[in-house]
């Protein structure tokens, strides 16, 4: 276990305490003997604590650093989220443009009103198309490139913008948009727009830069009660926009604290306000749905959004074959939480409710 003394690091404002909460990560991590994982609290001003545990391979001897690299899974559509938000800032894209004006040749949903999927119904999950389409062609290592063609065959089940539907493979059109919008690819426009300016050095887009990187963890799952290496389904890096980012709890921070207005020469305040303004509500049925004090929540563009017991928390997670990650931030109380595990365990669950139960207690 490493740990960087909170001590040694800047603080924000606010003047909290996450020792209880610290411990319980401490000893349920322990408990359920998690390969390897990486904690971060921050605030806009930076680091408040940064812990790591375990080792990047349970057959290594590797210990994780805060260098370390995981895969962040669905915590890429926040990165997703954020480019389309550039295009539409720098004026190569607006909102109202429907999908299938850029792409003359393609056919999405079964009912004429799927014409109307606009880039903000593609970023917020209200395109009205049946929820997860296609993720089952995913799991079985098909890749986008290959699924593409079937879009006209995914059943409409609203008009756009009506209801929440929760994607991965239509959502990956957002790469489709970037490339059309600047002539680049999806990872560098990344790279060059969101990675190099907040000195997120680690991070990276692909499968290939996963592999090739010395500090990539390895992906675990349990195996008749032991943590056992598992392998690495190559279709959900197909899907870049979905889950193919890979990212250090270093480079998280960095995230966060972005998200949170440290770096307003990146993205600003009115950028930010509009990139975590909730669009539509999410309907009961996921994990966090069955938290004790959610109020209400929403999807904004690539963010999830919960009132949770009178506080607005900005929100995502995310997992993949052998890797857990959750992160949250609020913005009124300045401060955010990141959580990687090269393990695939129900922990993740718990993260982000109780590092919340923490912080209102205190404010």
């Amino acid at each position: 276990m490493s740990i960087v003394a909170d001590d040694d690091l800047p603080v924000g404002q606010f003047n909290y305490d996450f020792g209880d909460f610290i411990s319980w990560v401490d000893d349920v991590v322990a408990e359920k003997k998690i390969p390897g994982a990486a904690i971060a609290i921050v605030s806009r001003e930076g680091i408040m604590h940064l812990q790591t545990w375990g080792k990047n391979n349970v057959a290594g001897s590797d210990s994780v650093t805060t260098d370390s690299v995981f895969r962040i899974a669905s915590m890429s559509k926040t990165f997703a989220g954020t480019a389309m938000s550039l295009l539409v800032d720098q004026n190569l894209q607006s909102w109202d443009n429907r999908v299938t004006d850029l792409f003359p040749q393609m056919r999405i949903g079964t009912k004429s009103s799927s014409r109307e999927i606009t880039l903000k119904h593609l970023v917020s999950h209200s395109t009205g198309l049946m929820p997860h389409s296609y993720s089952n062609m995913l799991d079985d290592g098909v890749a986008y490139e290959s699924i593409k063609s079937k879009f006209h065959e995914i059943p409409t089940v609203c008009s756009p913008g009506q209801c929440y539907g929760y994607q991965n493979v239509v959502f990956s059109l957002i790469a489709d948009v970037v490339e059309e919008s600047t002539g680049k690819s999806y990872e560098r426009f990344i790279e060059e727009e969101i990675f190099e300016p907040l000195g997120m050095l680690s991070a990276s887009v692909g499968m290939d830069s996963f592999l090739e990187n010395p500090d990539a963890t390895a992906p675990h799952r349990l195996v008749r009660g032991n943590w056992r290496t598992t392998t690495t389904n190559p279709a959900y890096y197909s899907v870049a926009p979905a889950s193919g980012i890979n990212a250090s709890i270093f480079d998280m921070t960095m995230w966060i604290r972005a998200n949170l207005g440290a770096f307003p020469e990146v993205l600003s305040n009115n950028f930010l306000s509009e990139l975590h303004n909730p669009i539509i509500s999410t309907p009961h049925g996921s994990y966090f749905n069955r938290w004790t004090g959610l109020e209400k929540a929403y999807y904004a563009t690539g963010w999830r959004v919960f009132d949770f017991k009178n506080v607005r928390a900005i929100h995502h997670g995310g997992g993949v074959r052998g890797f857990r990650s959750e992160m949250a931030f609020i913005p009124e109380a300045n401060v955010g939480v990141i959580l990687l595990f090269n393990a695939e365990s129900n922990l993740a669950n718990d993260v982000v409710p109780t590092f919340l139960n923490n912080l209102t207690d205190q404010i």
